[in-house]
């Protein structure tokens, strides 16, 4: 499909609209008080996916593990790559928490603060790779 930032290919035009379907959701949910919109599991899985995958584009490496259970798990951040065993720099959360920080709907240091993210070691900060899209 042609798209301004140039030719896409079907399936991944349509997992971008995924994201979008999630993310507005999302906004719905936050916007009128009581409403409880489902958010879709697959779409939710997908969106996440797309999302990790871009923040190891962005940040190439294998220093930092990136896990958003249970959809997803990345290496990046440029660095010393671990080998075995649980890496030295871990950053965790759930999906949504993960989709609102890659969109910029939750900033990174609000996410620490709030306990909605969890991130040891010394590359875990990923604030200023965030967010991915807005």
């Amino acid at each position: 499909l042609p798209t301004s930032a140039g030719a896409l290919p079907l399936a991944d035009y349509v997992v971008t609209r995924t994201v979008e379907l999630v993310v507005h959701t999302d906004d719905l949910n936050a916007a009128v008080p009581g409403l409880d919109v489902p958010y879709d599991r697959q779409a939710l899985a997908a969106a996440t996916r797309l999302l990790a995958d871009a923040l190891a584009v962005k940040a190439p490496g294998g220093s930092t593990e990136v896990r958003i259970p249970p959809y997803a798990v990345v290496q990046c951040v440029e660095g010393p790559r671990h080998t075995r065993g649980t890496p030295p720099n871990v950053v965790e959360t759930d999906p949504l928490t993960w989709v609102r920080l890659a969109t910029g709907r939750l900033d990174w240091r609000d996410a620490l603060d709030g306990a909605k993210v969890s991130a040891s070691g010394e590359r875990a900060d990923l604030g200023a790779l965030l967010p991915l899209l807005s």
